[in-house]
């Protein structure tokens, strides 16, 4: 069968650079660090005190108090990116049949907060089972996907997906095969996180997976820097309005860009690290380019994976080489976590809008907090330290690699009609 096209249609987001759109982009462009000292939580006895928060989030812009005391942040946020992505889109009642109106929404680890706040205080009672009687609801990842479907009525298909930090990638995926193969017309695809929290803080503290540079959290993400020692957390949510494109055009919808493929595998490696020659990164990569029908010579733009982990960084260096061979000096690459922080489950979205205003703008974002080049790593490939690069970017491919082994690629265009 012929694959229908999708499309790109409205995004909305909240991150540690803006809590819309235009904040987001110019925070990127600009080289702005989203971290600074933890807010949420006294975090002054832990080894890491700083992390990439949301500013000035207030629940009650998006919803009144008695549904915010029901919901825990990360649907908050996810709410409220669902919110602004349907305005962006003209998606109305009367453009749009609700029934072919899916949400495919994705969390790497979902109402963490609820979970600890719920288990600290039966354990600080008398023993006698007194929780929350939202406890549950609250807590599983999957009730974003519901409370958005609910919020706007879409009555399509309606799941979460759950791939550590690759979760908001596979979502996108799982959006974009759903369309194509003529299963709905519209899908809200993103995902979100907040776990900026003593359980999430303290769990990758005691795995040493976090920078604990406490006197400089602003340069402490160090995406392909010498001297990186670990992610910065970081909180966000992100909204794709995703759409068949006969459908995006009879509405007379703008249009942000082309999907144009993706991919997942696995390394069957390791439960946290990389496979170490980027194995797994490298399919990935093949993966989603084959999907696209495409070369590796039309890539301009890769947005990485880039953690800021010692062993993350090289494997993903390795795998590009592999992949791309000497065009891969010929593009840009850079990892936008170095302002914004690995937002977990949902740094696929996050990513990949960065991917989507490049293809718009023609502007790669940079890797900023490069101090020192580290020898292990090529020098000829452009890294786009430090300062946004102005270049012609038709097509742009983003990376995310999740615990566990997950890999997730998808990859965009420039619309064309």
């Amino acid at each position: 069968m012929q694959l229908k096209r999708v499309v790109i249609t409205g995004i909305g987001t909240l991150t540690p650079l803006g809590n819309n759109l235009d904040d987001y982009w110019n925070g990127l462009i600009n080289g702005v660090s989203g971290a600074d000292m933890i807010t949420q939580f006294d975090a002054s006895k832990f080894k890491t005190r700083f992390a990439c928060e949301i500013k000035g989030f207030d629940p009650t812009d998006y919803m009144d108090k008695k549904e915010a005391r029901k919901t825990d942040r990360f649907a908050q946020i996810a709410m409220a990116a669902s919110d602004m992505a349907v305005k962006d889109a003209g998606i109305s009642k009367e453009n749009i049949d609700v029934d072919r109106v899916g949400v495919i929404f994705a969390s790497g680890i979902g109402g963490l907060t609820t979970f600890q706040e719920e288990v600290v205080n039966f354990a600080h009672g008398d023993g006698t089972p007194r929780f929350n009687p939202f406890f549950i609801p609250k807590m599983i990842l999957d009730i974003a996907a519901g409370q958005i479907s609910m919020r706007h009525g879409f009555r399509g298909p309606n799941f979460a997906v759950v791939s550590a930090c690759a979760s908001s990638t596979n979502g996108i995926i799982a959006a974009l095969d759903n369309i194509r193969l003529g299963k709905a017309d519209i899908i809200l695809a993103g995902g979100s996180e907040a776990v900026v929290s003593a359980a999430g803080v303290g769990g990758f503290n005691a795995m040493k997976a976090m920078s604990e540079r406490n006197d400089d959290p602003k340069t402490a993400s160090r995406p392909y820097d010498k001297d990186r020692d670990g992610f910065v957390m970081g909180e966000a949510a992100g909204v794709l309005v995703m759409e068949e494109l006969e459908h995006a055009i009879k509405r007379g919808a703008r249009i942000y860009c082309e999907v144009a493929g993706g991919g997942a595998t696995a390394d069957a490696y390791h439960l946290t690290a990389p496979h170490p020659e980027g194995l797994g990164a490298r399919n990935v990569m093949n993966v989603a380019l084959k999907d696209a029908q495409m070369l590796p010579a039309e890539i301009d733009y890769i947005n990485t994976h880039g953690t800021s982990t010692p062993l993350g960084d090289g494997a993903e260096v390795k795998a590009i080489l592999e992949v791309f061979g000497a065009h891969a000096y010929e593009m840009n690459i850079s990892s936008t976590k170095s302002m914004t922080g690995h937002c977990l489950g949902a740094a696929g979205v996050i990513e990949a809008i960065a991917c989507i205003k490049a293809v718009q703008e023609d502007i790669v974002p940079p890797t900023i907090n490069h101090f020192t080049d580290d020898p292990e790593l090529d020098p000829r490939l452009n890294f786009t330290f430090n300062k946004a690069q102005k270049r012609k970017v038709d097509i742009a491919l983003s990376n995310t690699f999740g615990f566990g082994g997950h890999n997730a690629c998808v990859i965009v265009k420039k619309y064309v009609a």
